[in-house]
């Protein structure tokens, strides 16, 4: 089967599937550099309100294809910074669901992602310490961001893999799912994410990021969209809220 990214929409949910099955979905420079656009897509659709990325079969991501390394003029890092960037500018929730291994270049975008749930049996591992490579500022920054200084040092540091149950105890992982339900799960809680504010998730997710500056844009969002009064009035009538606030085919905000 040819390396790609598969993509599928169903109930405001898109799904991105990393697959390369013959190298546990190991990413070449083509994967790599067919992502960004294949977001930019994605971001842009109106129908779609969250992202959930992952892997074909039972793993998530070998990482690189290292074998990538050797073609000629390949960047491949410089590739992986800008699908990873792209991913964590993704204007949605994003979600990694993550079964098997989860290395390198595959933690790399997990790591870029919102949040991320794993089935038990994964492992978490970032390897440029057994390949002599510098790992991209950027990457670092928001490994340390995510799991603090001292683990991220443990995994550049070593290259060790660590097992589902530190990297939830770490922050790595959200969640930690027993074999099996790890689809449910991720299926209910997109759900979830559906059903609620799309205005409440841009603003959050942006000021978590870190971005400041867009308070005031955010307040006149918020007077503009309608969605506190619909919230409201579903909370006393006792029904599902409607909100209607979308990112538009742009990528800007609109009601």
């Amino acid at each position: 089967m040819q390396p790609q990214l598969e993509q599928s929409l169903a109930e405001g949910v898109a799904t991105v599937v990393i697959s390369n099955p013959a190298k546990r979905n190991a990413l070449t420079s083509a994967m790599w550099r067919a992502l960004p656009p294949l977001l930019a897509r994605l971001a842009a659709d109106p129908d779609v309100r969250v992202l959930v990325l992952t892997g074909a079969g039972d793993t998530f991501s070998a990482g690189a294809d290292i074998s990538s390394l050797r073609e000629p003029g390949a960047d491949p890092k410089r590739l992986a910074v800008a699908a990873e960037e792209a991913l964590a500018a993704f204007p949605k929730p994003t979600l990694a669901a993550v079964r098997g291994h989860c290395v390198g270049g595959g933690s790399q975008l997990a790591a870029a992602c919102d949040l991320r749930f794993a089935e038990e049996g994964a492992s978490f591992g970032i390897t440029p310490a057994k390949l002599g490579i510098v790992y991209p500022a950027s990457a670092t920054r928001r490994l340390a961001a995510l799991v603090g200084p001292s683990t991220a040092k443990y995994l550049l540091f070593s290259g060790e893999l660590m097992d589902c149950a530190r990297a939830l105890r770490t922050g790595f992982v959200d969640e930690v799912l027993p074999q099996g339900q790890l689809a449910e799960r991720v299926a209910e809680f997109t759900r979830i994410l559906v059903s609620r504010s799309a205005l409440t998730q841009a603003a959050a997710k942006e000021f978590a990021d870190g971005r400041s500056g867009r308070e005031a844009h955010w307040a006149q969002q918020e007077r503009a969209s309608g969605d506190p009064a619909e919230g409201v009035a579903a909370f006393l009538e006792r029904r599902p809220a409607r909100f209607t606030w979308r990112v538009s085919p742009a990528g800007n905000p609109s009601s």
